[in-house]
C-alpha cells in the first residue's frame, strides 16, 4: 500500500512531467545569462542570504530538525556547483523549500540527470532529480522533521564517467567545487578558515568505479582530507530505504552538465569555466594545497620569490621540469625532443635553473608530488601530467609551458594555470601564446585528432628556452 506522501508525491512527478517544466530554450539562457551578470541581482542574493539563518559548526548551536526553509549562503552561485543551506532529501529526490522561489536558479542550472553526458543527449533534470517546493507543500512531501546530516557535504550528481580521470576529477570537479566554496569566505562576519568538508557524497557511482586507472585521485582525496568519508551511491540507496527525511546542513550540489549550461561553461568548453568569473580570495587553493604536499611527500617545499628552494634539501637555482612522454603517445618527434633538451641542458650549464626531466609514470606517487611541488617551471606536451601544476607552488616566476601540435588549442590546463597563480605558454613549435589576466585564446582548435594525439609534434627548442629564460632572469617588476 502506499502511504498518502508517496501518493502525493507521485501524482506531482506525473504533473511536472506532463508540462516539461525544465524544457531550455535560448530564451531561457539569455535570461539566466543576464541574470548572471547583473550587478543588482547578485547585491539583492547577498542580502537574502545575509537575513538567513547563519549555518555554523559550533557545537552549542545544534541544527533545528523542523523543516525550515533552504537559503543560498552566497547567493547567485556558478551552475554546476551550487551551495544551499538546509538541503533536503527524500526518497532520492533533493527538495530546496523556499517561500521564494524566484531567488534561486532554475533547476538545470542547479542538476541534471545522473546520466552519462554526450551529444544528443538530454540530461535535463526530472522531478526525481530535484524539486524546489514551498514550505506548504513541504508539509505534505517531507513532514514535520528531518534528520540532520550536519556539516558541508559536497553531493556529486554525475556517474562515474568523468570522474575517473586525474584531470577531470581534481582540475574540473574538486578544483571547482572549492573555488565555489571559498567565495563564502568573503562574506561579512563568516569565520575563516571555513570548515573542511565532512563527506563527499557520490550518489550516482556504484562502489569504486569512480576511482581513476592511475590510482590518484583516491589517495589524493584521503590526503586532501583526512577525516572526510567518500560516499557511493550505496550511501543514497540506504537513505531511501530508511524511508524518512533527511536535511543537510550545508550542501554543494555539482554536476557537469549543469556547469556546462553556463554561458561560461561554453565558451571553454570546459565544467570549471562556470566558476571563472566570480570572486574567490587570494591563493584560495594554498591550505589545500600544502596540506596535500605535507601528507604524501612529507614536507612542504620552502621557496623564495625567484623560485630557488631555501629549505632541506635546498636547489642552487629554480627548477625547470620537464615531463617527457616520449615513452607514451602524444609526444615529439625525436629530433625535437632532442633539440629541446640541448636547448634546456644550456640554460642549466648557465646556471639560469636546474633542469629535472622525468616519466611520471616511472615514479612513486609521493616522488610524483614532492617533483611538482620543488617546480618552479613546468613543461610538456599537453597531457595529464600538467595536473601535477596543482602541487606546484605559486610565485612571481612559476610558469606552465605547454606544447601543443599546431593551430590547436585546449584550456584544459591554461585553467589550471589561472586558478594556481601560473603564468601559461602555449607553444607551437616556434611561435609562444600567452594571454594577460581577462584575455583568452577564443573558442578551442580540436585539429584533427589524430595530429592533436599523435607522435610528430614539433617545438622549436630555442623559442621554449628563451620563455624560459625570460622568466626566470627579468626584473619581477617587468613580469
Amino acid at each position: 500500500m502506499w502511504t498518502k506522501r508517496q501518493l502525493v508525491i507521485i501524482s506531482l512527478v506525473c504533473l511536472t512531467a506532463t508540462i516539461s517544466l525544465y524544457t531550455l530554450s535560448p530564451r531561457h539562457l539569455q535570461h539566466y545569462a543576464e541574470r548572471y551578470n547583473t550587478q543588482e541581482h547578485w547585491h539583492d542574493a547577498v542580502l537574502a542570504a545575509v537575513q538567513a539563518p547563519i549555518y555554523s559548526e559550533d557545537a552549542d548551536l545544534a541544527p533545528t530538525t523542523e523543516i525550515t526553509e533552504t537559503t543560498l549562503p552566497v547567493g547567485q552561485d556558478p551552475p554546476g556547483f551550487v551551495i544551499f543551506d538546509r538541503l533536503y532529501t527524500w526518497n532520492g529526490t533533493l527538495y530546496a523549500v523556499t517561500s521564494n522561489p524566484e531567488a534561486f536558479p532554475e533547476l538545470p542550472y542547479i542538476i541534471s540527470q545522473g546520466i552519462p553526458v554526450g551529444h544528443g543527449i538530454d540530461t535535463t533534470p526530472t522531478p526525481f532529480d530535484m524539486q524546489i517546493i514551498s514550505p506548504e507543500s513541504a508539509k505534505q512531501f517531507l513532514g514535520e522533521h528531518a534528520v540532520v546530516i550536519s556539516g558541508m557535504s559536497f553531493v556529486l550528481w554525475d556517474p562515474k564517467q568523468f570522474m575517473t580521470h586525474y584531470y577531470h576529477w581534481w582540475g574540473e570537479i574538486i578544483l571547482g567545487a572549492m573555488r565555489s566554496y571559498s567565495r563564502l569566505a568573503l562574506l561579512p562576519g563568516v569565520k575563516t578558515p571555513l570548515p573542511e568538508p565532512r563527506r563527499f557524497i557520490l550518489a550516482n557511482a556504484v562502489d569504486n568505479t569512480w576511482r581513476d586507472r592511475a590510482g590518484v585521485d583516491g589517495p589524493l582525496m584521503r590526503a586532501a582530507w583526512p577525516d572526510a568519508a567518500i560516499e557511493r551511491s550505496d550511501f543514497w540507496t540506504d537513505l531511501i530505504k530508511l524511508n524518512q527525511t533527511f536535511v543537510f546542513e550545508r550542501a554543494m550540489v555539482i554536476s557537469r552538465a549543469s556547469a556546462h549550461r553556463s554561458p561560461f561553461g561554453k565558451v571553454w568548453s570546459k565544467m570549471i569555466g562556470s566558476t571563472m568569473n566570480v570572486t574567490v580570495p587570494d591563493d584560495f587553493w594554498k591550505p589545500l594545497q600544502q596540506r596535500v604536499v605535507e601528507n604524501v611527500v612529507g614536507y612542504v617545499p620552502v621557496m623564495d620569490q625567484d623560485g630557488v628552494i631555501n629549505s632541506e634539501p635546498t636547489s642552487d637555482a629554480p627548477v625547470l621540469t620537464y615531463i617527457s612522454r616520449q615513452h607514451g603517445g602524444r609526444r615529439l618527434t625525436n629530433e625535437s625532443h632532442d633539440g629541446l633538451m640541448d636547448s634546456l641542458l644550456q640554460l642549466e650549464a648557465e646556471g639560469i635553473c636546474e633542469v629535472v626531466v622525468v616519466h611520471m609514470e616511472d615514479l612513486t606517487f609521493s616522488r610524483q608530488l614532492e617533483v611538482a611541488s620543488r617546480t618552479t617551471i613546468m613543461l610538456a606536451v599537453h597531457g595529464n601530467g600538467l595536473t601535477h601544476q596543482l602541487w606546484m607552488p605559486s610565485g612571481p616566476r612559476s610558469t606552465v609551458i605547454e606544447i601543443f601540435y599546431p593551430k590547436t588549442y585546449i584550456h584544459d590546463y591554461s585553467m589550471l594555470a589561472r586558478n594556481m597563480g601560473h603564468k601559461h605558454y602555449g607553444i607551437w613549435n616556434d611561435t609562444s601564446l600567452t594571454f594577460p589576466r581577462g584575455q583568452w585564446f577564443k573558442g578551442t582548435e580540436g585539429g584533427d585528432i589524430k595530429n592533436f594525439n599523435g607522435n610528430a609534434i614539433l617545438v622549436h627548442g630555442p623559442t621554449v628556452a628563451n620563455i624560459i629564460r625570460q622568466r626566470l632572469t627579468a626584473r619581477i617588476r617587468d613580469l
